[in-house]
């Protein structure tokens, strides 16, 4: 399984030293929503040349002008965009359209999405590389959620998934005993004190996961 870093910062500068310290220990570094709306994809043209060996994912959360929008993430640097599930059948077909032109790859958030197994199907049916089973930060604030929903619904999709939603050491076993192919963390390594140990202590427990 591999480990996704998402950077919720709001400038380039922060993002790039967020990356650099945490790099060394994760296999996707993600540009959160946040930053891009304010950073631009300039951030994007950033990170890529600071870690051209990490795969980077830009979180567009796109709803509409799918092929456009990937399209332009895509020649910043962009290795995986993001289009929400709950958007049009065709908005998804035009970011795979251009991940298509562009050898790189469009990720479904589920976020918002009730019945995410079954979408999860559908969509990569159009061509989505894989989907994120993802909980925001305002759902996991809500009363009555709960991180198992998560799994359990990338268990049932039987496709490739990654979860996302307030991963932390004690949970990311769980993600991993689920088939996930990327656990995505924010919050348990940008706001950590040491971005680099919180980082490592993520690998580590994935590597100690993969050896039971």
């Amino acid at each position: 399984m591999q480990l996704q870093f998402a950077m919720d910062t709001l400038t380039t500068e922060d993002a790039l030293d967020l990356a650099g310290k945490a790099a060394p220990y994760v296999d996707v570094i993600e540009l959160g929503t946040p930053l891009i709306k304010s950073a631009g994809l300039s951030a994007i043209t950033a990170i890529k040349q600071a870690h051209p060996d990490k795969t980077v994912f830009a979180d567009l959360k796109t709803m509409d002008a799918g092929e456009l929008e990937a399209g332009i993430a895509f020649d910043a640097g962009a290795d995986l965009v993001t289009v929400l599930g709950v958007a049009g059948d065709s908005t998804i077909a035009g970011a795979v359209k251009a991940a298509e032109a562009h050898g790189k790859g469009v990720v479904v958030d589920l976020i918002g999405v009730e019945d995410k197994a079954a979408r999860a199907k559908e969509v990569v049916a159009l061509g989505a590389t894989f989907v994120e089973m993802h909980a925001g930060l305002d759902e996991q604030a809500e009363e009555g959620f709960t991180f198992e929903t998560l799994l359990h619904d990338g268990e049932a999709s039987g496709v490739p998934f990654s979860v996302a939603g307030g991963i932390t050491t004690d949970t990311i076993a769980a993600v991993q005993a689920s088939g996930a192919r990327i656990a995505v963390a924010g919050s348990a390594i940008y706001s950590a004190d040491d971005v680099a140990a919180a980082a490592k202590a993520l690998r580590d427990a994935i590597t100690e996961q993969s050896a039971v």
